[in-house]
């Protein structure tokens, strides 16, 4: 059931074409946009990652270690490890006592190319905290010395702070946890897997707090989605998406690898969650700005962020334009959002 999203043109010729789902709902929950299967389900990849420091916040192991909103904001983060990602992340390690050596996600060079560019003129060696889910797993670290969990194993399911993580989603997404399939991201932490559909109405969650009846969790999403808005430079990075949309306080966003990304809309009420099945996280900026544009977003700004970041034309390394990118969907609309 799934739909062409986008397709690319070289020399009048379709090239790619790139296939896939997209939910919307509305402040009830309900489907009121889709193209392809939006109960088609997906991994949640590092689109989970605001809904994994829940936990963080709730039990106030960020103040407990006197974290600044740029370094709360870095453990929702998917970042490039720039040298500003770094800064904060160390600044995280003093302050927790933390060792980097307890952090399980393999070390590496940062996913940003002039950041690795420097650091191999310099003769440095691959760090964990270079790895662009660092954040994350200091944030849970953090927990874990504020409610005294062990340190080790806190990446396996079975650990409670793994668990209320869980919880927590499942909560918010409005599914059993048992619904919720598992397996294991590429940091070494739970990843989950759910339909679109639920994912979203986890999204709108985030993008309004109110329609969320537990307190503290109701407050640590808006601590998060406010530090999100705030330092989106420490969500993803220079010319990433997240770090784009974030710059606009009605939209809270989050990519996650193999093509899933999500987001919301504030001041409408609406959620939307989007998987494009060959993972190709380039077609984003694209989908992302036909959505806006379809639903009659009207802030014009935000779009022409997004065809920055992804232009409809195509150019070769000389900068001729020899191609095109097309969306080509058309959102099908069930009822009134």
């Amino acid at each position: 059931m799934e739909t062409a999203l986008v397709k690319e043109y070289r020399g009048g010729f379709e090239e790619c074409v790139h296939y896939g789902h997209i939910c919307g709902v509305n402040e009830k929950g309900q489907i009121v946009y889709s193209a392809g299967n939006p109960e088609a389900e997906t991994f949640l990849r590092s689109s989970g990652k605001p809904f994994q420091a829940i936990p963080v916040v709730r039990h106030g192991a960020d103040q407990a270690f006197g974290f600044t909103d740029a370094e709360g904001a870095i453990t929702i983060g998917s970042h490039r490890a720039e040298p500003f990602h770094v800064e904060i992340l160390e600044s995280i390690i003093r302050k927790t006592g933390i060792g980097e050596q307890h952090l399980i996600c393999h070390p590496t060079y940062p996913l940003s190319v002039y950041a690795t560019e420097d650091l191999l003129r310099q003769n440095a060696s691959k760090r964990a905290i270079y790895h662009n889910c660092s954040g994350k797993h200091l944030g849970i670290l953090a927990l874990c010395k504020k409610m005294g969990y062990p340190l080790e194993g806190y990446g396996e399911l079975d650990h409670p702070a793994q668990q209320e993580i869980l919880e927590t989603l499942a909560y918010l997404a409005e599914l059993p946890k048992e619904a919720i399939h598992l397996g294991t991201d590429g940091c070494g932490f739970p990843v989950f897997s759910m339909p679109l559909h639920a994912l979203a109405v986890a999204y709108l969650k985030l993008a309004c707090p109110d329609l969320i009846d537990n307190e503290e969790i109701r407050t640590a999403v808006q601590t998060i989605v406010r530090r999100m808005n705030a330092h989106y430079e420490m969500v993803a990075g220079t010319d990433r998406i997240c770090s784009s949309l974030l710059m606009d306080p009605n939209i809270v966003a989050k990519g996650g690898a193999k093509g899933v990304y999500c987001f919301g809309l504030k001041k409408e009420r609406l959620a939307f969650a989007l998987k494009v099945i060959d993972g190709s996280e380039d077609e984003w900026p694209i989908i992302v700005a036909s959505i806006l544009e379809q639903i009659g977003y009207d802030n014009p700004e935000t779009i022409a962020r997004m065809y920055k970041l992804a232009p409809l034309d195509i150019k070769n390394d000389n900068q001729k334009v020899i191609g095109r990118n097309e969306p080509v969907f058309t959102l099908q609309q069930s009822i009134q959002p």
